[in-house]
């Protein structure tokens, strides 16, 4: 395929696209619901617990790189990820995993080191980037995390799929300013969909003792609240990180 002929395809579609804004979230909810599977074997303990938090985290991973792609296009920029292979983005995934791992276990060490009692809880930080997290710290963290997985999708979008983590963490560094305010925000914002999340919570916790409704419709309106602050959570995570971002590429280009 010529050149020419593959930007017209690109740039210039056959037919007029339309959607419904709302229902570009439920994209990701497949592996939303299959991560959340994977988090309640893991609270069982056992052997299976270490599998099922590496297939969790995957796909919250996964979940995040379509959102992501969603949110860098709806930014004005322009992403590959919607062209790689489930094989591809499954080994970028796990590419991701094992050095955000190493991060969180040595953030984890150093703050038991430190003296913080609830450290553990740093191991959850990419659970927290679409699941409530256990701390308000840990809130912040997750933000932080989220902020550096960023950072690597979009730099191996230019380097061929190579994922570094250390560059990464350099460039988050480096645009300190307006990433380290995008990770402030989102934080204050986790917390505030915590005590949201909280209090629909207890409303849900009281309809279940008090209404006749049948337990399909109960199930079905846990399942609702579950998985669309879920999604809420994972959305605004991406849209903040990415206008965060974003700016700080128009600051470098003032500067």
């Amino acid at each position: 395929m010529s050149v020419s002929l593959r930007k017209q395809i690109e740039f210039k579609p056959a037919r007029h696209e339309t959607s419904f804004g709302p229902f570009k979230l439920l994209h990701v909810l497949p592996w939303l619901i299959l991560a959340a599977a994977m988090r309640v074997i893991a609270f069982g303990g056992g052997l299976v617990a270490l599998p099922a938090i590496i297939i969790a985290d995957i796909s919250v991973l996964l979940a995040f790189f379509a959102t992501a792609q969603q949110s860098i296009e709806a930014a004005g920029g322009q992403s590959s990820l919607g062209e790689l292979t489930w094989g591809e983005q499954f080994r970028l995934s796990f590419s991701i995993l094992w050095r955000i791992a190493l991060v969180m276990v040595a953030a984890a060490i150093s703050a038991a080191a430190a003296g913080y009692e609830e450290a553990h809880h740093l191991m959850a930080g990419l659970d927290g980037m679409a699941f409530d997290q256990f701390t308000h710290p840990g809130r912040f963290w997750s933000a932080a995390i989220a902020a550096l997985v960023l950072l690597m999708i979009v730099r191996a979008e230019r380097d061929d799929g190579q994922i570094a983590l250390f560059a990464a963490i350099g460039e988050f560094a480096r645009r300190g300013l307006w990433l380290g305010a995008a990770v402030i925000a989102l934080g204050v914002v986790n917390i505030a969909l915590a005590y949201g999340q909280e209090a629909v919570r207890i409303a849900i916790w009281n309809f279940w003792q008090t209404s006749q409704a049948s337990d399909f419709i109960k199930n079905l309106i846990y399942f609702c609240f579950i998985f669309s602050f879920a999604m809420l959570r994972l959305w605004i995570t991406v849209t903040i990180l990415t206008l965060g971002l974003k700016q700080s590429y128009i600051s470098d280009g003032r500067s």
